[in-house]
């Protein structure tokens, strides 16, 4: 069971994840779920970040609303349901150390060729959203990790800061939302659950609304730039992750 610290760091690791979430639009999983799990069990930690998740897509969506690529968000929504049940067999199938060092290897490598490339790849149109979407569902099945070929779509799209974020949270609320539906399905929904989110739900609104304000106040280039090294940390932490 989680020490008597607990109640202080739980709030300040969903506050310090949401932040980044609500800046840039992503990366809060790999943040949140490996800190958490030092201080509660995994079957804890996963639930409450989701819920997390679901609060600040909502927030955004809310706010947001006029930002977001519809069209985009749901190309990208109804692969993930095909891809969900694929990564759930991968799950079981494949070594999970394999999987997180492959995605590591081509996160990083894309963002490294994107940092020092003068030449700017771009999709002008959600053509290939699908495959983006399905590969997101297929990592989410797996292993929660839906985040960077979203981030990586969304780079390629060019979009702004603000549409960025907005698009990736109107793809994540839904997501998340049947992302709880399981864990509320398996019986993973618990009162300990309900009890870390509603303490730590002031810092988490909090971080939310500074992180749109440190988004609100980014050009493209710089945002892109700031992507790409976020991507580079996500697979280093999937790197770190894939050890023996």
């Amino acid at each position: 069971m989680p020490g008597s610290a607990a109640p202080v760091l739980i709030p300040a690791v969903l506050f310090f994840a949401t932040l980044i979430r609500s800046a840039f639009g992503f990366g809060e999983a790999l943040v949140a779920v490996p800190l958490l799990a030092l201080l509660m069990p995994v079957e804890v930690a996963a639930p409450v970040a989701v819920l997390v998740s679901i609060t600040v897509a909502l927030i955004a969506v809310i706010h947001d609303w006029h930002k977001i690529h519809l069209r985009s968000a749901g190309r990208l929504v109804l692969p993930t349901l095909l891809g969900v049940p694929l990564g759930l067999v991968m799950l079981k199938a494949v070594a999970e150390p394999v999987i997180k060092a492959a995605l590591a290897a081509v996160v990083i490598g894309f963002s490294l060729h994107s940092l020092v490339s003068r030449r700017e790849r771009e999709l002008k149109n959600d053509q290939l959203a699908w495959v983006f979407g399905f590969s997101a569902g297929v990592l989410g099945g797996a292993y929660g990790m839906n985040g960077p070929p979203l981030a990586i779509y969304g780079a390629l799209r060019r979009w702004p800061p603000q549409h960025f974020r907005a698009t990736l949270q109107a793809y994540f609320l839904p997501a998340s939302l049947l992302g709880m539906g399981g864990y509320w399905a398996a019986g993973l929904w618990t009162p300990a659950v309900n009890r870390f989110y509603l303490i730590s739900l002031p810092f988490v609104v909090a971080a939310t609304f500074l992180g749109r304000a440190i988004n609100h106040r980014l050009d493209g280039r710089r945002f892109l730039r700031y992507v790409y090294w976020g991507l580079i940390a996500a697979g280093a932490m999937l790197l770190w992750q894939a050890r023996p």
